[in-house]
């Protein structure tokens, strides 16, 4: 039986970016659910994406929308597992995504690398594209959606 999953990216979800190009492709664009705005990263790589969710989550698949020749064609998936209880918490990789220099609609599986980073769920997801499409390493997205499960 597999589990229901669900968008993970609501009202209360944190954005940050690590740059953008001016205010109107701003990381707003990167979930309004409109096709005709997106996030658009100054040059150079690498570009991130960072999401802080209110509370703990299992993230399953991710889809991203580019717009072809400004992709993130090698992107890190890292998390910031939440509740560490030994003290350090830190930022560990979940999986790498390889995109497509494409303009359609790509959905990845986030397979953990190692199943202990998720089990407790996750406060943040970055998604750190490492290489760019584009020669000058600019990232444009156009829509970014991430689902996954509530631990218990």
């Amino acid at each position: 039986m597999t589990e229901a999953l669900q968008s993970l990216i609501n009202a209360e979800t944190r954005i940050k970016v690590s740059s953008t190009l001016d205010k109107s492709v701003g990381k707003k664009n990167l979930t309004d659910g409109s096709p005709e705005t997106c996030w658009t990263s100054q040059q150079g790589t690498p570009q991130f994406i960072q999401l802080s969710f209110p509370s703990p989550v299992i993230p399953k698949k991710i889809e991203l929308t580019f717009q072809g020749g400004f992709v993130g064609t090698r992107c890190s998936v890292e998390c910031l597992p939440s509740g560490r209880v030994d003290g350090e918490r830190k930022w560990g990789v979940l999986t790498h995504i390889y995109p497509e220099d494409v303009n359609r609609k790509q959905t990845f599986e986030l397979v953990p690398n190692d199943a202990h980073l998720t089990e407790g769920g996750v406060e943040s997801l970055k998604l750190v594209f490492e290489e760019s499409s584009d020669f000058f390493g600019r990232i444009t997205v156009y829509d970014m959606q991430i689902f996954g499960t509530i631990p218990l």
